[in-house]
C-alpha cells in the first residue's frame, strides 16, 4: 500500500497574489506619474534657481493639471507635492523679506534657516517620491493646504 502525500488535516496556503496586483491597489502607471509629481520639484530646483524657486513648484504643478482628472492618486499626490513647494517658497521668501527689512542684519537667521530648509525640503521630497511609487498616499508634516 503506497501512502497519501496529502495530509488532509493539513491547512491549504492561500494562493499567490495575481501577478498583476499593484501594491496599495494603485496602477503602475498612477504611482510612476505620482513619483513624477514630486521629483519635479528636485528637477525643477536643479534647472532653475534653487529651493524655494519657482522651478520647484512648476514640474508637480504641470503634472497635476495634465494628469488630475485621470488619475486619482495623481490628482493627491500631485496637489500634496504642489503645496509643499508653494509652502517652502514662502518660506523662503519670508527669509528674504527679513534680510530686507533688518537692513541684512536678518542674514544670520537666514543662511542657517535656508540650510534647513534645504535638507529637510530635499528628504521630505525623496521620502514623498519614495511611498508614490510604493503606492503609499504621502502627506508631508509641514505644508500649507492652499490647493484643495
Amino acid at each position: 500500500m503506497s501512502e497519501n502525500p496529502v495530509d488532509p488535516n493539513q491547512a491549504v496556503p492561500p494562493p499567490p497574489p495575481p501577478a498583476d496586483a499593484q501594491p496599495g491597489g494603485v496602477p503602475a502607471d498612477q504611482r510612476q506619474w505620482a513619483m513624477f509629481a514630486h521629483l519635479s520639484a528636485i528637477a525643477g530646483a536643479i534647472l532653475t534657481s534653487g529651493v524655494g524657486g519657482w522651478g520647484t513648484f512648476l514640474g508637480p504643478l504641470i503634472i497635476w493639471l495634465v494628469k488630475k482628472d485621470t488619475m486619482p492618486f495623481v490628482d493627491e499626490q500631485g496637489k500634496e507635492a504642489l503645496n509643499f513647494n508653494i509652502t517652502v517658497a514662502l518660506a523662503c521668501v519670508a527669509l528674504v523679506v527679513l534680510v530686507v527689512v533688518t537692513l541684512g542684519i536678518g542674514v544670520l537667521i537666514a543662511i542657517p534657516a535656508w540650510i534647513l530648509i534645504g535638507i529637510a525640503w530635499l528628504v521630505f521630497t525623496i521620502i514623498a517620491a519614495v511611498k508614490a511609487n510604493d503606492g503609499v498616499s504621502y502627506r508631508y508634516p509641514f505644508a500649507l493646504r492652499l490647493v484643495k
